[in-house]
């Protein structure tokens, strides 16, 4: 990305001083919010679960960054973003993280390196739809309907380019996904540069280090965990890392950027954003996720006689679940555009509060938490007292002011870049060295690729 990449001739710039201090909360309540989204995402999985986590994801950094035009399109923006987010579900890593579990280094290296891969395509096109979400309107509008066919055909000859002619499989016999997301973000990423959306190419770049570090970082902690021998799902605390660290990239792009003001935004778009991110992506969670097949096993090991009951009464709290909430989020939303004065930044935040409150309460029934023994090992348990952290860091640090840029603007050059990505190349290597110095012998579930 070069010096040009980055420079604005927008005239209207919303900016005042800089303070490190603004930048504190908003970089720690994103990392929290998509980290936590992004744990709970492993209960539901695949494309639809990434984009509820990546919804609540960008919620966080519209309130975090607390800026009023960007409020009111709060909506619109979350599900562009989930969007974004969702679409890296279709890629399978499983067998992945099987590579970074044996004693060989160029097998664990590659592990490593290609979970940089995966994490980083999740950043980089949830973060650049995201951030081109922000930047376009007013008098700077994006052709949506151009990238979306951009996207779709270029993923299209990027798939059957690589892995069709070429045959370069990462984890074979598994899908590879990976490719068709790879020619999605190539597609991003030029319509971003040529449309000169260079804000948005900046958050996609960052989204795409933070999740691509995230990632890999946090497999290095559940190998480490695993074989300390901590009692706890490390899996889940690699997935709560991919999303702090992907929401921390996202949130820094944003906060060291002056930003042009976005206009009036448009009611039935808001709309469109509350129908989608807070009813049908719940729904298409809860009809993908929870079936008779997930539920069964559970009535079965917990020795419940009538597991047909058990099912159907799983099922219909799961309903009742997602209809309370959808509607409360769409009277919610009704009842704040109609009241004179009222706060946007309290009102987005609650928003958020019940979007989260709302996946996780899914995940629970999904994971027929209430009929699991209390451990404070069950990382499931978690998610209802880290939320109600994030909540209390909002209410004491939440309701200032930020300014824009809240850190001293920052100018990558090419060079700068290129040094990042030797520089994660390198520390991927000391992840495996550091995984294989820690075990003699292959892990269970160990995956040999070459």
């Amino acid at each position: 990305m070069s010096e040009s990449a980055v420079q604005s001739n927008s005239p209207e710039i919303a900016s005042t001083v800089p303070s490190k201090t603004n930048a504190i909360f908003p970089l720690l309540f994103s990392g929290l919010v998509l980290g936590v989204g992004w744990a709970i995402r492993g209960v539901f999985g695949h494309e639809w679960g990434a984009a509820w986590a990546g919804s609540m994801g960008c919620l966080a950094v519209i309130v975090a960054a607390n800026r009023e035009d960007w409020l009111k399109r709060a909506p619109i923006l979350a599900s562009v973003g989930a969007v974004g987010w969702g679409l890296g579900g279709m890629m399978s890593y499983g067998l992945v993280i099987g590579y970074c579990r044996g004693v060989d280094f160029g097998n664990v290296y590659y592990g490593y390196t290609m979970l940089s891969i995966i994490g980083g395509l999740y950043g980089f096109v949830g973060g650049g739809l995201f951030g081109l979400g922000l930047e376009s309107g007013g008098e700077k509008k994006a052709a949506w309907h151009s990238l979306i066919v951009e996207m779709f055909v270029v993923g299209f000859l990027v798939y059957v380019v690589l892995v069709d002619f070429m045959e370069l499989r990462m984890t074979p016999p598994r899908s590879d996904n990976w490719a068709r997301c790879l020619g999605a973000a190539i597609a991003l990423a030029w319509f971003l540069h040529r449309g000169g959306f260079h804000r948005a190419l900046r958050v996609a770049a960052y989204g795409a280090l933070g999740g691509g570090f995230g990632f890999a970082f946090g497999n290095l902690i559940q190998t480490l965990g695993t074989v300390i021998g901590i009692p706890i799902n490390m899996w889940n605390v690699m997935e709560f890392t991919l999303g702090f660290f992907g929401g921390v990239g996202m949130a820094y792009a944003v906060l060291t950027r002056d930003w042009p003001e976005s206009g009036t935004p448009s009611k039935s778009l808001n709309w469109l954003g509350i129908g989608f991110f807070a009813v049908l992506l719940p729904l298409a969670n809860r009809l993908a996720a929870m079936k008779t097949e997930h539920f069964a096993p559970t009535a079965e090991r917990l020795g419940i006689a009538d597991v047909q009951g058990f099912v159907d009464s799983q099922l219909s709290t799961a309903t009742l679940t997602w209809l309370a909430f959808s509607t409360m989020v769409v009277l919610f939303w009704w009842w704040s555009q109609r009241r004179d004065g009222f706060s946007l930044k309290v009102g987005i935040a609650i928003l958020l509060a019940i979007h989260s409150i709302h996946y996780a309460s899914l995940g629970a029934i999904k994971t027929s938490i209430l009929y699991t023994p209390f451990e404070l090992t069950n990382t499931r348990l978690w998610y209802f007292p880290i939320l109600f952290m994030i909540a209390c860091l909002w209410i004491v640090f939440g309701r200032r002011e930020i300014s824009f840029p809240a850190l001293s603007p920052v100018r990558e050059t090419e060079k700068q870049w290129m040094t990042i990505l030797i520089g994660l190349l390198a520390l991927f290597a000391v992840f495996a060295l550091i995984s294989i110095s820690s075990h003699n012998e292959p892990l269970n579930n160990a995956q040999v690729r070459f």
